[in-house]
């Protein structure tokens, strides 16, 4: 399997995993009231199981584009940028009168 396609699996892997916990988190905290809405209706296992796969989706796509993105190579030498002029020297100019 070519490496790209690994990373791509195992970081969707940890964004759902990251979902999982966000969603448990969520439950735990009952914020918005969320863990009566889940538990006390007939279609709550699904609305949880979307919830964390919308969630899941999300995650997974910030886990990829972070695990790319840290892949960069990070820069060399000095990052002040290039100098305009190395040394200022005066210059004689001649002015003629009109």
């Amino acid at each position: 399997m070519p490496k790209l396609i690994r990373l791509y699996i195992t970081q969707v892997a940890w964004g759902f995993v990251i979902s999982a916990v966000f969603v448990g988190v969520l439950l735990a905290l009952n914020v918005a009231n969320l863990r009566h809405l889940i538990t006390s209706s007939e279609m709550g296992l699904i609305a949880l199981g979307m919830i964390w796969f919308m969630n899941g989706i999300v995650f997974a796509g910030v886990q990829f584009a972070y695990a790319i993105m840290s892949m960069a190579e990070k820069p060399q030498g000095p990052r002040r940028g290039t100098p305009v002029a190395v040394k200022s020297q005066p210059v004689t100019v001649k002015v003629e009168n009109c």
